[in-house]
C-alpha cells in the first residue's frame, strides 16, 4: 500500500472480498540510493528498517483507519526494495494479493514501469487488480 486512493480502494476491496481472511497490509519503501537525496539521507541514518517504519507509519494510520472502517483489525509490514520485486517476494507467504492498479501518476508510471503489472506477472499467488 502506497499514499494513493487506488491503494485505499484496494485495501476496501480486500476487506469485503475476504471477510474471514488475515490481512496484512505491506509498504515498500526504496532501497537507499546515491543518486536520491532523500534515499541518501536514509543511508546515512543507523538503521535503515527503523526509517522506512517511520515513514511507513502514515500509510499504516490511513490503512488501520479504514480497517476499523470495515470493522476488522489489519497487520502492517514494510519491505525494502524496488515495489514490485518486493511484493513479489513476500507474496509467497500468502494466499493472495490485492493491488491498487496505480498509485502514481501518468508521467511516474512512465518512468517507472507499472508494478501491478509486474506483480501479475511474477507473483507465485493469485493477484487481484483493483480499479
Amino acid at each position: 500500500m502506497d499514499d494513493s486512493e487506488m491503494a485505499v480502494t484496494a485495501l476496501e476491496f480486500a476487506l469485503e472480498a475476504y471477510p474471514d481472511a488475515d490481512i496484512t497490509v505491506l509498504h515498500v519503501v526504496g532501497e537507499p540510493s546515491p543518486f536520491l537525496v532523500e534515499a541518501t539521507g536514509i543511508a546515512v541514518a543507523n538503521d535503515v528498517e527503523a526509517v522506512a517504519e517511520e515513514r511507513a507509519e502514515n500509510v499504516f494510520e490511513e490503512a488501520r483507519s479504514v480497517a476499523a472502517d470495515h470493522d476488522r483489525e489489519i497487520e502492517t509490514k514494510v519491505a525494502l526494495g524496488h515495489p514490485a520485486r518486493a511484493i513479489v517476494r513476500q507474496a509467497a507467504s500468502y494466499d493472495t494479493v490485492v493491488i491498487g492498479s496505480h498509485g502514481r501518476d501518468l508521467r511516474a508510471r512512465i518512468l517507472m514501469g507499472d508494478i501491478a503489472r509486474k506483480v501479475s506477472r511474477r507473483a507465485p499467488v493469485p493477484v487481484t487488480v483493483v480499479r
